[in-house]
């Protein structure tokens, strides 16, 4: 199976017109404030810097871009070799959004978000599924498909540390100062690790292979999904479970997720994305839902529905964004 078949294959299948959440009805969810498209043919994956100013965008014939999410402008072109479309399959900002990185299967770039040229390329160690950042850029933690995560030097090469589980490493996250880690895989447990001593402090167990994790700032709380299984928020300092997130057993069966999780700088609210197009804010401490809205598909007379890839809180109260995998980004009040 080539490269654009095998991600087509994971990511599509969280995508079928079936893979609906019954959360309840979904009548009472808004729509965005403003919809714009950041490419035509969908996208294989995407981000938002933690102020959701900046988005990365990796389209599937196109390759990847920098937006400027408040003037819905493409900033810059990103591809890892000049004349070629890459087909990047995983991106990251670093916390304070100078930096960016972009992966390919086998490469990753660096690049400088205020003047979009690239720092360093590099040749990854293994089949990238899923990157974070460190503070300033100077560290990738990488999801591969070797059953794998590693702390890469991204500025100087090389394998800091490796973080093993028995599956593909399908999602990482890092809190704001990278002291914590957080990974989640095919062998159906998501691990947190302290970053720098590579000590496994808790591993939470689903039923399926998790697909979405996140960390808040300060490592307060984390958030792990599964594909067709329950998500969670749990207390990081007793790895106890806070809250069970709502989803029908009834669709388990085709495939439904949580694709997308963001938590608010205060740590207060988590901001979720789902394989059928619902994005939904939640209070952290006490489970409810706050918000929800559902993102607008790009012909409303196709079955298909739109995996949200990415969420976040904008920089002005009140205001959120997400990224869809049929290329449309959303403002979201």
């Amino acid at each position: 199976m080539n490269y654009a078949t095998a991600t087509r294959s994971w990511k599509h299948a969280l995508t079928g017109a079936a893979a609906i959440l019954l959360l309840s009805a979904c009548d009472n969810a808004e729509k965005p404030a403003a919809s714009w498209e950041t490419a035509a043919q969908g996208l294989y994956t995407a981000t938002l810097s933690s102020d959701s100013n900046y988005a990365v965008v990796a389209s599937i014939y196109h390759g990847g871009s920098l937006w400027d999410m408040r003037s819905k402008e493409r900033l810059y072109n990103w591809n890892h070799s000049k004349g070629d479309y890459t087909g990047i399959i995983a991106a990251a900002f670093s916390p304070e959004g100078n930096y960016a990185a972009t992966a390919s299967q086998r490469t990753i770039v660096l690049w400088e978000v205020g003047t979009g040229k690239p720092v360093w390329f590099w040749t990854a160690s293994g089949d990238v599924l899923s990157m974070a950042l460190t503070p300033n850029g100077d560290y990738a933690l990488l999801g591969l498909e070797d059953h794998t995560a590693v702390l890469f030097d991204i500025k100087n090469g090389g394998v800091k540390r490796t973080y093993r589980h028995n599956g593909k490493v399908r999602s990482v996250a890092l809190t704001n100062d990278a002291r914590f880690a957080l990974t989640g895989s095919d062998d159906h447990t998501a691990k947190l690790w302290e970053l720098d001593s590579g000590e496994a402090i808790h591993t939470w167990e689903h039923d399926n292979q998790l697909v979405t994790t996140a960390l808040s700032p300060t490592g307060k709380y984390a958030f792990t999904a599964a594909q067709a299984d329950k998500a969670l928020i749990w207390d990081v300092a007793s790895g106890k479970q806070i809250k069970q997130m709502p989803i029908s057993k009834s669709s388990y069966i085709a495939g439904a997720a949580y694709t997308a999780a963001k938590f608010s700088a205060d740590e207060s609210r988590l901001l979720t994305g789902t394989n059928s197009q619902l994005v939904q804010l939640w209070n952290v401490s006490s489970g409810a839902e706050l918000k929800r809205w559902k993102v607008t598909k790009k012909d409303k007379w196709k079955p298909s529905a739109a995996t949200v890839l990415t969420v976040g809180f904008g920089s002005k109260s009140g205001q959120y964004y997400a990224v869809g995998s049929n290329g449309l980004s959303h403002q979201l009040k």
